[in-house]
């Protein structure tokens, strides 16, 4: 019925009027019509609810902005952030020619875990390289599709390695959902999707020594040297190989980190691992926008754009051996930011050490937001104050690691907080893992960092605890395997 409207149809439940019943009594109070039966089985009263708002069996018409009965469709307006939300959760492909995990929206959280190899002999410890690059080239691919890893036991590889060809796909199932039940995945990741995961593989200059490569150890893969203000543990950095695991879903990038490592059991052992994390798409009023660090900075303002001319040069390796070219090298360091400390001070005062507003990273140099001044907005070094003095202080942090004063040279930051607890006095063990892909780390990080360690203004609050460096190979060839062309044609 719709509203308002009457019937002479009897209520439900009630039975139809009788003529030969004797007239009622008009002194009488009126009946109260019996409450209709309940209808208990499943569905229905949703489908009576549908029914009667017009909504029950629309079809092709709905969302055309037909006319069904009273009710009016509108078609749905676009909704991009819906979109974004909807993206990082499906399945990561990757391009072919680079390593996933690189030039891409970072998703929410990450695993990073850095192995050494066990084998000691060099002819040995190949031959174990070998294998792992295959199990981590195959069992990446089919955990981002969001499928299980099958046919392999569960403890990790066969004694002696893969065998011939590789990991087996046999025990692959589905394309959609992680499931438990085959070899590898765990119930923890039961029921979920592939929450956007990527896994990225690097090879460490030692695992190269380790394996008898010495001769085929790139030149951008020297060793960091060593850095004024550096407080390094040696256990935390270093590394023969990395895996970076990144998803959406914090159980997804467990269970992936967890299955790699077991594909690899025997051969490797962890050295150390870390953790990160940072916005979700779905709490992010703006998935794409830059994300905020612990210290409430925007991390990662000025970035080369991936796709431009500038991410290329600055990413990719161009020059170098064969098997390195069309990858990049990646930097990771992990940064103890001092809160305590940090947070005493202004928010004016903070924004003066960075050298950008904290609210909206404008560079101190830009107008006002009301005015157009933003995040975006070109950093003017040269710009003075009422005072004489630079808006922009000569040891503020966005002047020191600015390109302009480093030969233009530039490095694709991707990096994630971390919150490890307290460490013994009670202090939090907080602040960001840094992430940087670059083509070469001896033109681009090193000097940078060198001129940020002599007098950046954020060194009283921050203090860099380790360090590692990695290769990353390009996308393996269709068929092949990470890194093939470094161990088959050395």
């Amino acid at each position: 019925m719709n509203g308002g409207e009457t019937s002479d149809r009897p209520a439900p439940g009630s039975s139809p009027a009788d003529p030969a019943a004797p007239p009622a009594d008009p002194a009488a109070p009126p009946a109260v019509p019996a409450a209709p039966a309940v209808d208990r089985r499943p569905g229905l009263h949703r489908r009576r609810v549908l029914a009667g708002a017009g909504l029950f069996g629309l079809g092709a018409g709905a969302g055309t902005g037909v006319t069904v009965g009273t009710q009016r469709l509108v078609p749905e307006r676009a909704d991009p952030v819906g979109a974004v939300r909807r993206a990082v959760l499906a399945p990561v492909a990757g391009d072919g020619v680079h390593q996933p995990g690189i030039a891409a929206r970072a998703p929410a959280h990450l695993v990073f875990t850095a192995y050494d190899l066990t084998a000691t002999d060099p002819v040995a410890a190949r031959a174990a390289l070998g294998a792992v690059l295959r199990a981590w080239t195959d069992g990446g691919q089919t955990l981002m599709r969001g499928a299980s890893q099958g046919g392999l036991p569960q403890g990790g590889l066969p004694q002696g390695g893969l065998p011939q060809g590789g990991v087996s796909q046999g025990g692959v199932v589905g394309s959609g959902v992680v499931r438990s039940g085959a070899a590898g995945m765990g119930r923890e990741a039961a029921g979920l999707g592939p929450a956007g995961l990527t896994v990225t593989v690097g090879i460490g200059a030692a695992g190269l020594r380790r394996a008898g490569l010495d001769a085929r150890i790139p030149g951008p893969l020297a060793d960091i040297p060593a850095l004024p203000g550096d407080r390094l543990e040696a256990a935390r950095g270093g590394g023969d190989l990395a895996v970076q695991v990144c998803a959406e879903d914090p159980m997804v990038a467990f269970a992936a980190a967890r299955q790699l490592g077991r594909l690899a059991a025997g051969l490797v052992r962890p050295r150390w691992v870390q953790r990160g994390f940072q916005r979700t798409a779905a709490a992010a009023a703006d998935p794409t926008a830059t994300p905020r660090n612990l210290m409430g900075q925007l991390d990662g303002t000025n970035n080369p754009r991936p796709g431009s001319a500038q991410f290329d040069l600055a990413v990719w390796a161009a020059g170098g051996p064969a098997w390195m070219r069309g990858g990049t090298y990646l930097v990771c360091r992990r940064i103890r930011m001092l809160l305590e400390s940090w947070e005493r001070l202004t928010e004016d005062a903070r924004g003066e050490v960075v050298g950008r507003r904290i609210d909206d990273g404008a560079p101190l140099s830009a107008p006002p937001a009301a005015a157009g001044g933003g995040e975006d907005t070109a950093s003017d070094f040269a710009a003075r104050g009422p005072d004489g003095r630079p808006l922009i202080a000569d040891n503020a942090h966005i002047r020191l690691s600015n390109p302009q004063f480093h030969g233009g040279v530039a490095m694709f930051r991707r990096g994630y907080s971390y919150d490890d607890g307290l460490d013994a006095a009670g202090e939090p063990d907080a602040g960001l893992f840094f992430l940087a892909f670059q083509a070469d780390p001896r033109t681009s990080f090193v000097p940078v960092q060198r001129t940020l360690a002599a007098s950046d203004a954020l060194n009283t609050f921050i203090r860099h605890t380790a360090s590692a460096l990695f290769a990353v190979p390009p996308a393996p060839p269709a068929g092949g395997y990470l890194g093939q062309s470094l161990l088959e044609e050395a």
